[in-house]
């Protein structure tokens, strides 16, 4: 794990960026729906865009729909941890089957979250968060909840992230999305770069790493990322720098 000593290398055109969003481009908020973004972030992204030919991607537990509405710019990424993928900006993605076991699991929560307005339920496109962190004491009774509504399934993970936990497929990861953009145009080729925060990350990192690529890690945590800056607001203007560099240098 770097201790974040190491200055980042200086951004090429031959670069893939992977970006996480929550945690990397937006400060965590209380509730998904209450994150907000830097408003030039929107601009900076078009501008990577533009320089790196379309081989910028957006990598999230968020559904891609979400992240659409806040960036307005329809981006390439994986959405979900990869149930949802999108190889080229505008395009409809590719969604997964609605999982039966899922809704079951829903249900098995709601007695738990209807009691309590501070816990949210979410339901995703094959997949399950339930957001505690305007409970974080009652982070083991969900997790028990949780394990106890997962006892009766197969082929589903229970994944831990920054207050939150998620049920997805065990064979979809965000390493997984990044396997699978990088063999295809526009990424195919290049050398990718891979930024997060959070543990569901790690298998992003993971893969980048034996890719050649750039691994960032955003905040406090263990991580296997080869270089960490401090915070979002330290890494979004890392990104604005980038996009004048990249601009000046075409």
């Amino acid at each position: 794990m770097n201790d974040g000593a190491r200055a980042l290398p200086a951004p090429q055109r031959n670069w893939a960026l992977f970006l996480d969003f929550d945690g990397t481009l937006a400060e965590l908020a209380p509730t998904p729906d209450a994150v907000v973004i830097d408003p030039e972030l929107p601009q900076v992204l078009a501008s990577l865009m533009k320089s790196l030919d379309g081989a910028v991607a957006l990598i999230s537990g968020r559904t891609l729909g979400e992240l659409d509405r806040h960036t307005g710019l329809e981006l390439p990424g994986a959405g979900v941890h990869g149930l949802e993928l999108r190889e080229r900006q505008g395009m409809v993605p590719h969604l997964p089957d609605e999982s039966g076991a899922i809704h079951e699991i829903a249900a098995k929560l709601a007695p738990l979250a209807d009691g309590d307005d501070r816990l949210i339920v979410e339901l995703k496109p094959g997949a399950l968060a339930l957001h505690y962190r305007r409970a974080p004491e009652r982070e083991q009774e969900c997790r028990a909840a949780m394990q106890e509504a997962l006892a009766s399934t197969s082929g589903l993970q229970l994944m831990d992230g920054k207050m939150v936990l998620e049920v997805k497929p065990g064979h979809v990861n965000k390493g997984h999305a990044i396997e699978k953009l990088m063999s295809l145009p526009p990424f195919s080729g290049r050398v990718p770069v891979f930024a997060g925060d959070d543990r569901t990350d790690e298998d992003g990192f993971g893969v980048v790493n034996a890719l050649k690529g750039v691994t960032i890690k955003i905040g406090e945590g263990e991580s296997v990322a080869a270089y960490r800056l401090a915070s979002v607001g330290v890494f979004v203007a890392w990104l604005k720098d980038a996009a004048m560099t990249l601009r000046g240098a075409g």
